[in-house]
């Protein structure tokens, strides 16, 4: 597996949703004997660890439609260079706090399309209805008909989709007859369910995108660039109070700190502003810090960092802290939307 994903991650080096490789060095100190490893860029929090927070209730539609378009991005690129990842799941993909994207990692199983080496690839869940054949094949020492391709990739991608819509683990629903009958059934039932937290917003075109991945004929699944064309991505949602705590950026937004009178009183706004850009210098170099006297985001603190170790060590000691009597809650903050200007309206 070593050799095979140091290969992959050199070809695929460069695109900002796939995982950087930095090098490669030896571990002499291992405990079976020197040992080969990969030297990769330091990711954050993993989509499987998301969906432990968002259980039973989901995540919001912004973290989805980000997630969704990050990984069809990293697949698109992938599929064109001819490879498969081949074991797409929560657990392999992971935000990066300095790109502000979720990244693809893990590329132990990958494969040139029409080189297929291993027969048993995906995981448990995930695993596209001819990946499945194949290994029941191959564990009878049979061979299989038909070759697994990229197509295998949009098909875990729909189900890791429709785990962060549903906050539910599908893997018995997706090997239930019912699913095999007719899972298209399911998907309208779980979109339909009044659990979901998304139901005041127009749901039906993530739907289409997920059915149009978990066609069980892989001829007739939709590829990583068409994907990438449904109306889904063109919907601008904004992203809930959890998604910013959840998400590391260089960016930290302070919530409860200054009051309307601080915000009117030049002189006691310069003060608090001074105050302010003292203590979060405690935890890093500021680049800029923002305080609006106007809505949207008005008295709000915006502090840009000048990379994201310094802002999760300052959202870490701030929140909680007492600032002129009252307590300071501190999320993280898109710095795309930042740089542009951008304040987001309603975030709860």
């Amino acid at each position: 597996g070593f050799r095979k994903e140091r290969a992959a991650l050199e070809s695929l080096r460069g695109h900002r949703n796939i995982v950087t490789l930095y090098g490669v060095f030896t571990n002499h100190y291992s405990a079976n004997g020197p040992s080969r490893c990969l030297l990769l860029e330091l990711l954050d929090i993993s989509v499987s660890e998301l969906l432990l927070h968002s259980s039973n209730q989901g995540c919001s539609m912004w973290m989805i439609q980000h997630c969704a378009r990050d990984v069809l991005e990293a697949l698109a690129f992938l599929h064109h260079k001819g490879y498969v990842h081949a074991d797409l799941k929560p657990r392999n993909i992971l935000w990066s706090a300095e790109e502000e994207c979720f990244k693809l990692i893990d590329f132990g199983l990958s494969f040139k399309e029409g080189n297929q080496d291993v027969k048993y690839i995906q995981t448990d869940g995930y695993r596209a209805p001819e990946a499945e054949l194949q290994n029941c094949l191959a564990q009878a020492g049979l061979q299989s008909e038909t070759e697994c391709t990229s197509a295998v990739d949009l098909w875990s991608l729909g189900i890791v989709l429709l785990e962060m819509f549903s906050g539910m683990k599908l893997k018995h629903t997706v090997q239930s007859q019912e699913w095999k009958t007719n899972s298209s059934a399911i998907i309208d039932r779980i979109f339909a369910s009044e659990g979901v937290v998304n139901s005041a917003i127009p749901t039906y075109h993530l739907r289409d995108l997920i059915k149009s991945m978990l066609h069980c004929d892989q001829g007739k699944r939709a590829s990583a660039e068409k994907a990438l064309c449904s109306p889904f991505f063109s919907i601008p949602f904004a992203p809930h109070i959890e998604d910013l705590v959840m998400l590391p950026t260089p960016v930290l937004r302070l919530l409860n700190v200054l009051s309307d009178a601080s915000l009117q009183c030049e002189e006691e706004y310069e003060d608090i502003l001074e105050d302010i850009r003292e203590e979060c210098q405690k935890y890093g170099p500021v680049v800029s810090l923002l305080i609006p006297k106007e809505n949207p985001g008005k008295g709000q603190v915006f502090v840009e960092y000048a990379n994201a170790g310094d802002s999760k060590a300052a959202q870490k000691m701030l929140t909680g802290k007492i600032f002129d009597g009252k307590f300071v809650v501190a999320t993280f903050y898109p710095l795309s939307a930042y740089k542009r200007g951008y304040l987001y309206q309603n975030l709860l």
